[in-house]
């Protein structure tokens, strides 16, 4: 068994929420780069150029991507012979009052009835799962409020199947216009249970944007959905043109015979997401 201090978990958590809030991932430049090369649209390129400039701003200056600096979402993979000497949920949270603080990050996280502050980002939001090994893994994603409140979770009827899911993901992407700051990412999450679809169409997203789902069919469904959603011309920030999402990301699990589970969890362009083994 491994042991592993709590301060050590809390310097890792505060480092991942500075580095992600001001360091565009690679992928998602060189995604921002091949849009602007592919667009034709005059304003769309334009704003792809102050996107990628707003990214080099944020790394030599050190100040964040975007003013919503977010919730701080993790995702925890335990292993089983790892012991936490201490509370984990704590370390985490400690780790985003250190990091979101020094950081000079913006604190969302509020009294859902009271709209009060809780003035430090915390409590996260922190899904753990125990898995085989003796390492612990925690990826951490900044969710602003923008695009998560485009996101939806809907039961559909079995019968509805794949072109019942493709129609709600269109429409739901359709319905958001350019309020999820596009180009977005798209997170699907289908099958399990309600609560399970959303968290799966979350997890999603920490994907690479330029990966290939090892399931062909699935990797098929990706590609299908992203060329629909693009012919949209919603366009980034909705400005019109051929870019309206950068990647779609499917996540399948078994769900109930009576059953169809079906989240969309869309993420702005401002895809921000880190992660660290210890």
């Amino acid at each position: 068994m491994r042991t592993i201090q709590p301060a050590e978990i809390t310097e890792a958590v505060a480092r991942m929420c500075v580095s992600a809030n001001v360091n565009l991932p690679d992928d998602v430049r060189r995604a921002l780069e091949a849009a602007f090369e592919r667009e034709e649209s005059p304003s769309a390129r334009e704003i792809f150029r102050q996107l990628l400039e707003n990214a080099d701003l944020a790394k030599n200056t050190g100040l964040a991507l975007c003013q919503d600096t977010g919730l701080a979402v993790f995702f925890v993979e335990l292993g089983q012979e790892v012991v936490v000497d201490g509370n984990l949920a704590e370390a985490i949270d400690e780790g985003v009052r250190q990091g979101y603080k020094k950081g000079f990050l913006r604190n969302s996280a509020c009294n859902p009835l009271t709209r009060k502050n809780t003035g430090d980002n915390t409590p996260s939001i922190i899904h753990t799962d125990v898995v085989p090994g003796d390492k612990l893994k925690i990826t951490f994603m900044a969710k602003g409020g923008g695009s998560e409140n485009m996101s939806r979770v809907t039961m559909l009827a079995p019968a509805q199947g794949w072109e019942g899911i493709k129609k709600f993901v269109v429409q739901r992407v359709a319905e958001a216009g350019p309020n999820p700051c596009p180009p977005t990412i798209i997170g699907l999450g289908v099958g399990g249970t309600f609560d399970h679809a959303a968290k799966i169409s979350k997890r999603a997203l920490a994907r690479a944007l330029d990966d290939v789902h090892p399931d062909p069919e699935v990797a098929a469904m990706e590609q299908e959905l992203l060329d629909e959603i693009n012919a949209l011309g919603i366009g980034p920030m909705g400005m019109g043109g051929k870019t309206t999402c950068l990647a779609v990301k499917i996540a399948l699990e078994p769900c109930h015979i009576a059953s169809l589970p079906v989240a969309v969890n869309i993420q702005c362009h401002s895809a921000r997401h880190e992660e660290v083994v210890l």
